[in-house]
This record gives C-alpha cells, sequence and structure tokens, in this order.
C-alpha cells in the first residue's frame, strides 16, 4: 500500500516577494485595465485574478486576443486602490494607508473580497480619528458596515467638537441620505451645534428639492434636541428664530424654559434635558443639575 503524500511548504517570503513582482508589471501581462479618473493603465494577468476573485472571474470571462493586453476601464476606483486590491490578489498581503484605507476597504466590498475588507475594517479601527472618521460614517452607512458605522457614530460623539469641524463633516451633510441625519444626529445631542443642525436640514432639503415639509421629516430628530443645553441667551435667540422659521414644536421651547427656570434637568417632562458624553460642559449647566445619560 501506498504511503501518503505529504505537503511540505517552501519559504513564504520569497514566493510572496516574485508574486508582487508581477503586480502591474507588463512583461507577460495580458490585460490592461484603465483605473481612475486619471485613466492610468494598471497591467495584470488574467488567470491569477480569475482564480482569486469572482468579480474579475465574471469581468474577464471572455477570450483575449494572443498579442495585445485587453482594456477594461474601470475609471471609479483610484489608481493606488486599485494596485493595493492587486497586491491582495498577488500576494494574499497588503500594505494600507490612512489617507487611502476607505478607498481599499470601498474596491473590496464592491469586488466581494470579505477577507481584503475585513482587514481593512481592522486597519480602520486602529487609525480612525477626527479627519477620517466622517468619511468612514460615509463608507459604513453606503455599505451597511453595521458595526464599523456604530464605531464612528460613538468615536464622532466622544470628540464632537473636533470631529464638526472637519471637511468630511461638511462634506457629509450634503452626501448622506436623510437616514443617516437621524441617527447621526441622534447621538450628538450637543447643544452648541444645533443652529448647524437646523441649518443643515434646510440646505439638504433646498439641494434635494425634497417633496416634503422639512419639519416633519426633521421631527424625529429635533424632537430629541436637548435644547436645555443652551443657555438663556441661545435659547432666546433660537425661539425667536424659530417664531420666523417653525422647525421646533413650541411644547419642546417650554420644556427647555422649564429646566432654566427650576434650574433642574429633572424638571421637564418628556424632553431630554440631560446630558451626554461628548457634550461641553459650560457654566450653566451646573445650576442645571444635569447627569450624564
Amino acid at each position: 500500500m501506498e504511503t501518503p503524500g505529504l505537503v511540505v511548504h517552501g519559504q513564504a517570503t520569497p514566493f510572496s516577494t516574485a508574486l508582487r513582482s508581477l503586480v502591474n508589471n507588463r512583461q507577460y501581462s495580458d490585460v490592461c485595465f484603465v483605473v481612475g479618473q486619471e485613466r492610468q493603465e494598471v497591467f495584470a494577468h488574467q488567470c491569477l485574478l480569475a482564480c482569486r476573485c469572482n468579480f474579475f472571474q465574471r469581468l474577464l470571462g471572455t477570450e483575449s486576443g494572443p498579442e495585445v493586453p485587453r482594456a477594461v476601464v474601470l475609471s471609479t476606483v483610484p489608481a493606488e486602490a486599485f494596485l493595493a486590491v492587486l497586491e491582495f490578489l498577488y500576494t494574499n498581503s497588503v500594505k494600507l494607508h490612512h489617507h487611502s484605507v476607505l478607498e481599499v476597504l470601498t474596491a473590496a466590498v464592491e469586488y466581494g473580497l470579505e477577507e481584503l475588507r475585513e482587514l481593512c475594517l481592522e486597519f480602520v479601527e486602529k487609525v480612525l480619528d477626527v479627519e477620517l472618521v466622517c468619511e468612514a460614517l460615509q463608507v459604513a452607512v453606503t455599505f451597511g458596515l453595521g458595526p464599523l458605522q456604530e464605531r464612528c457614530i460613538a468615536f464622532i460623539e466622544a470628540h464632537s467638537q473636533e470631529a464638526l469641524q472637519t471637511r468630511g463633516f461638511l462634506e457629509l451633510s450634503f452626501w448622506s441620505a436623510l437616514t443617516t441625519y437621524c441617527e447621526y444626529y441622534r447621538t450628538i445631542y450637543t447643544s452648541i451645534y444645533i443652529d448647524h443642525l437646523l441649518q443643515v436640514y434646510k440646505d439638504i432639503f433646498t439641494y434635494l428639492m425634497f417633496p416634503r415639509p422639512v419639519a416633519e421629516v426633521a421631527a424625529p430628530v429635533v424632537r430629541e434636541l436637548r435644547l436645555a443645553l443652551l443657555a438663556p441667551a441661545e435659547l432666546s435667540a433660537l425661539e425667536e428664530q424659530n417664531r420666523r422659521e417653525p422647525l421646533i414644536p413650541v411644547e419642546q421651547i417650554v420644556e427647555a424654559w422649564k429646566c432654566h427656570a427650576l434650574r433642574r434637568g429633572d424638571a421637564a417632562q418628556g424632553a431630554p434635558c440631560r446630558r451626554r458624553r461628548g457634550t461641553v460642559t459650560r457654566e450653566h449647566h451646573r445650576f442645571l443639575d444635569l447627569p450624564f445619560k
């Protein structure tokens, strides 16, 4: 009886290095991708891509000519992210960077590369900061990445002052669907951003020409605004603005005034008057005796 064979393994590093040298190498390539807005040419090998990724197997299904590499246009993926995808497909490893990891993550999701997606998510968790978090939230909402979305929202809540001043936050205002606003702002509650929140609602509805009234669709978020955290002068200004452009129910403003009048955060019934973690502590808060939620 023949003895069963034994699989033995050579050194992984030289093997990986050799395959990495084939990434974007014109020699022996039989497909040329034209990627990104800059239409950069990237060379690859169809057999390797097809056996590693179903997306490319479908994309490269038809046979190419024997001499000229076929050209495949992928204009939506940046060249740097696409090269990272190829590096992973060729070597099963990839070097990720803070400035491009979300683009690599997006490509991994779109190409169905589950392992690469998980590697990107782990990396984002490690490098998440105020400059990255809003863009990461956009990606998480777009692709239904629940754990990443929760992580981003928690990070923004804990670093609200810094995060809401970033370019990513300003871009989020017009990028995201209205459902994102509801979930996002429910967790912020930071009183000093109420004016900004109201303006964002007006802006996005003007931008999208949404058919329903702003007040109606904004209600799920507006009713949870912690108006008692505003200083009396700010609350007066908000009340005056609300008379001109009604968005906040009058009863909600009355409840906030009750908290100030009695100097008790638990004085109002049915109105959120407690601070959340991430809310900037202000001098008048001590008179309201507002505990963290």
